[in-house]
């Protein structure tokens, strides 16, 4: 799309985000458990786990509080059980939303989750309103090296296509061979991107003006603000001098 840049889009967030610093050791400290409950205290045999060291150890979070998450989610110490919930609906500017949640709370998840919506004038719909919108992939960003040879190392290395846009470049996967393609890639030199992580990919857009997109950003920072919200996927997309007059 001429004009829009979802890679500034994403930095303006990532700036919000690093400012909230205790908030989101609280989401990757339910992550680490979750997935050590579902899936076993053993990193090395559970990818989602792996991954959700990976970016505890990215933002910071000591070696001491990672244990100690693992232990809870695998049965050796005690800890709170967390379920995995969906909401979805529509956001200012009739932006598409999936909100992902871990709570030991499901009526207060509802209750917080719908108020939000509400509050900013969208709405929160039933399972599947939205979702169909989206596709579950594999999701690599590297924000330098070059284009040729990354393109290279990617397709060799199973990815199904690399997005290249503002000297940023985006890798997608399917699901299932994320991990190959992700250790591959690293085997090839390519073993420092930005972000890795399973995402939902919007299969369209809604473009937002200064208002609509000043709304979202609000709407957006009192979902994550949430410590029951671990993830927000949009098809949101602001323009990039909508994103200068917005700072």
């Amino acid at each position: 799309m001429a004009g829009h840049s979802k890679w500034a889009n994403i930095k303006f967030r990532k700036g919000a985000q690093d400012k909230k610093r205790g908030k989101i050791f609280t989401k990757l400290i339910r992550e680490i458990t979750t997935a050590a409950r579902i899936g076993g205290g053993d990193a090395a045999a559970n990818p989602r786990l792996r991954s959700a060291i990976i970016a505890a150890r990215q933002g910071n979070m000591p070696k001491d509080t990672i244990d100690k998450a693992v232990k809870r989610g695998s049965g050796d110490l005690d800890g709170v059980d967390y379920k995995e919930v969906r909401f979805e609906g529509y956001g200012p500017g009739g932006v598409a939303v999936l909100v992902d949640t871990l709570t030991d709370n499901n009526n207060r998840t509802v209750a917080d989750v719908r108020h939000i919506f509400s509050k900013y004038g969208g709405n929160m719909g039933s399972a599947g309103c939205v979702a169909f919108m989206f596709d579950k992939k594999g999701q690599l960003i590297f924000e330098n090296g070059d284009e040729d040879s990354l393109m290279e190392a990617a397709l060799e290395a199973g990815a199904e296509d690399m997005i290249a846009e503002d000297g940023v470049f985006e890798v997608i996967t399917s699901p299932e061979d994320f991990e190959d393609v992700k250790n591959n890639l690293a085997e090839a030199g390519f073993d420092n991107p930005s972000s890795s992580k399973l995402a939902m990919i919007p299969q369209n857009t809604t473009t937002l003006d200064e208002k609509g997109a000043e709304s979202f950003f609000k709407f957006l920072d009192m979902l994550e603000d949430n410590d029951d919200v671990q993830n927000v996927h949009s098809n949101m997309d602001v323009p990039d001098e909508v994103m200068e007059k917005l700072g």
